[in-house]
């Protein structure tokens, strides 16, 4: 199970009731942070969830209204008592935004673990999740991000059998992936069925729609995407300042065969967003609007 919180849905500029974009995965007691926005430390104290269980920070692109909390951010995760490594991930230039960053937030009780995609990485594995970076199309250099919650195969007990696996180990090699019993090493493959499907988050804010989106975020359970202007007539605008909208980012979750798309990103102009919500619908049926503090579990599928 994944649980997924929108902390703010703005773009550019925070609004009274609207914080700049940001977007939190939890998953078994751990936590990915994604962009971090002046007011994010503020929005995640309103979605009361904490900083210390944060482990990993996805940044998008480095535009100030998905960085410039950071400073913040990371100085309220050492209040919190957080000591163990953080891991941030994002586009080229990340270590040298980090590192500016770091002038105004110096003498963190952690070590912050960079990783600049695609020089470092083209994927990383968080315990069951992997994340892996695709590239978006923005006025600057800009990241989406799948996030994929692997899940085994069924136990088989034949199979156990067949593999001499002793009874005994059975249940624990369901949740490890090697058990050493009397002096031999037994795999977990060795006892289970092949790998059902898992669970599948696409988020992209800040681009263009690219037939690149669409193939990452192929079969995805759930699309967070911007929809920086409901208006279609702002085609143009959206197309100068490298945005999509609301039309756009449903024609994208149709043909990328989502179960489920969120809107998010709004401009400050967009005041109200549920007045263009048909928009996107008479697209792509399973679109929600997006909210600050938006939240819902995604399960495993039966």
């Amino acid at each position: 199970m994944l649980e997924v919180t929108l902390l703010g849905t703005g773009g550019t500029m925070p609004l009274k009731n609207r914080w700049l974009s940001s977007c939190l995965i939890k998953h078994m007691g751990h936590s990915i942070l994604i962009d971090c926005g002046e007011g994010t430390q503020i929005a995640l104290k309103h979605s009361e969830n904490k900083f210390k269980p944060i482990d990993i920070i996805c940044i998008t692109h480095f535009h100030a209204d998905h960085v410039s909390g950071l400073p913040g951010f990371l100085l309220s995760m050492s209040n919190e008592g957080r000591t163990e490594p953080v891991t941030i991930i994002g586009p080229s230039g990340l270590k040298k935004v980090i590192g500016a960053i770091c002038i105004i937030a110096p003498n963190l009780p952690f070590e912050l673990k960079l990783l600049e995609y695609p020089n470092d990485i083209s994927e990383f594995d968080f315990g069951d999740i992997k994340i892996t970076p695709f590239s978006a199309k923005h006025s600057v250099v800009c990241v989406g991000y799948n996030f994929k919650l692997k899940r085994v195969g069924k136990f088989d007990p034949e199979k156990a059998k067949k593999n001499n696996v002793p009874m005994k180990i059975w249940g624990q090699l369901q949740k490890n992936e090697t058990v050493i019993y009397n002096d031999i090493e037994y795999r977990q493959s060795m006892v289970l069925g092949n790998a059902r499907k898992g669970i599948k988050i696409t988020y992209c804010t800040d681009s263009r729609p690219t037939q690149n989106i669409i193939s990452h975020a192929t079969n995805a359970d759930l699309l967070i995407y911007e929809g920086m202007f409901g208006d279609d007539e702002k085609l143009p605008r959206a197309i100068e300042t490298g945005h999509s909208l609301f039309s756009e980012a449903a024609e994208i979750a149709g043909k990328a065969d989502v179960k489920k798309l969120w809107l998010t990103h709004y401009s400050p102009s967009l005041t109200e967003p549920e007045l263009y919500e048909n928009v996107a619908k008479d697209i792509f049926p399973d679109t929600e609007l997006g909210f600050d503090g938006k939240y819902e579990k995604i399960s495993f599928p039966e």
